[in-house]
């Protein structure tokens, strides 16, 4: 009876395991800080001219950030999880620190205009001392159930919520 219960447990957990994997539509494993200026132009010390780094629309934050592990899993249905370590301020008098920001996710999956934003709740969830996070949510709307050009940003809490850290892609 206990190697029946044992063998057949195995069975369903193996079998199992390709559903889960079919449910999932999106993973990115590791992250990038965002460095707010794109590129410069001028003769000075400070460039004349800057660009900004905008991705899909999204404004990045005023200053460096820098994240040390980032793993998320989006599910079909639009549930994320997202797990984050270090993200820290890389700049400016209060380098190493959380600037006490929340964070939210969104994830877009359109590769040109018009980029369809697909967030976890805008109220998001506090940095830890660290810089450690989880996000535990739902995107709204629903993702497309493609997601061919998927870009993951963690983003500010507030005014129009510019982009602190993003995911790479995992490519499988």
């Amino acid at each position: 009876m206990k190697k029946t219960f044992v063998l057949s447990s195995f069975l369903v957990a193996l079998f199992a395991l390709p559903a889960v994997a079919a449910n999932t539509l999106v993973k990115f494993r590791g992250g990038i800080g965002v460095l707010p200026v794109a590129a410069g132009e001028g003769q000075a010390a400070t460039a004349d001219v800057v660009t900004r780094n905008v991705v899909r629309g999204v404004e990045p934050a005023g200053q460096i950030w820098v994240i040390s592990a980032l793993k998320a899993d989006v599910k079909v249905d639009g549930q994320i999880r997202v797990d984050g370590r270090g993200l820290l301020l890389g700049g400016g008098d209060q380098i190493g620190f959380t600037a006490n920001a929340s964070v939210f996710a969104t994830l877009i999956c359109d590769a040109a205009p018009p980029f369809t934003e697909l967030s976890t709740n805008a109220a998001g969830v506090a940095l830890a001392p660290n810089g450690d996070f989880r996000i535990d949510d739902t995107l709204v709307p629903a993702p497309p159930a493609d997601c061919a050009s998927p870009v993951l940003l963690i983003r500010v809490t507030g005014g129009n919520g510019p982009w602190f850290a993003a995911g790479i892609p995992k490519q499988d």
